[in-house]
């Protein structure tokens, strides 16, 4: 498996991170993790092949992490020649399919009808969703709105869980239990602690209580990058941890 973190900013707007979006590439399948601002034209940027994304799974519908859904789609419409024609399937919590009924309502009919087969699907919490391959797909509910969840991406007997945005949750961590890359946000400092994101001594428990072989480090408000990250991390989790930056990839 792969990982390219695309996006590890917020909704601050900063100089060298764009919004939320994580690449994560196992046999066939890429797998587009939320798509924030920038995402689109930062995976140009960096060489990531947009054109070859076959699935995206949204975390939550805050802006900053979905607001380059409509870019991505009219970029695969009529972004490059030929226009897309393989099938792309987009994975979100309960209200996914409602909140593009929304988006085409605002942004026009082709974001449900783009010339390609789109399917836009709920998740339910916990439910095995199977990708090609092998890889599957799974959601757990995690504390920040209503319907945020946090995904487990396997492929035999590898495993990345992504937090997306979350509070602490005991329950998120004995989920992700043994989980061999543990991409969580890490939001806020702990004079600025709230109880919608983790600060990095939160972050650092998460890790541990996971028992995760290695921790990368995303969704970053700037205020946090004032702080000791790494050692803030270290107080409760000593394994390898990774403060990312927009195009960072490891495999694992």
């Amino acid at each position: 498996m792969k990982l390219t973190t695309i996006g590890t900013g917020t909704a601050a707007p900063h100089p060298s991170r764009v919004s939320a979006a994580h690449l994560v590439e196992a046999g066939d399948v890429r797998l587009l993790l939320d798509c924030g601002s920038g995402a689109v034209h930062r995976m140009a940027q960096l060489g990531v092949a947009w054109q070859d994304v076959t699935h995206v799974a949204l975390t939550h519908f805050h802006t900053d992490h979905i607001s380059d859904l409509p870019l991505l789609i009219m970029g695969w419409r009529w972004g490059q020649l030929p226009p897309r024609s393989t099938p792309v399937t987009i994975y979100g919590p309960v209200g996914t399919g409602a909140l593009f009924e929304r988006l085409a309502a605002v942004h026009g009919a082709w974001m449900l009808a783009p010339g390609f087969p789109i399917t836009v699907r709920d998740v339910g919490p916990d439910e095995i969703v199977k990708l090609p391959g092998g890889v599957e797909l799974t959601s757990h509910p995690v504390p920040h709105t209503p319907e945020s969840v946090a995904y487990s991406i396997s492929e035999g007997n590898r495993r990345l869980v992504y937090t997306g945005d979350t509070g602490v949750s005991e329950a998120l961590g004995d989920w992700a239990q043994d989980c061999d890359l543990l991409l969580a946000e890490c939001s806020l400092p702990d004079s600025m602690a709230i109880g919608e994101h983790l600060t990095p001594r939160q972050v650092g428990a998460l890790a541990a209580r996971a028992r995760a072989r290695q921790l990368v480090l995303t969704h970053f408000y700037p205020p946090v990058e004032a702080v000791n990250i790494g050692a803030e991390v270290a107080e409760h989790y000593a394994g390898p941890t990774f403060v990312a930056t927009d195009g960072w990839s490891t495999h694992f």
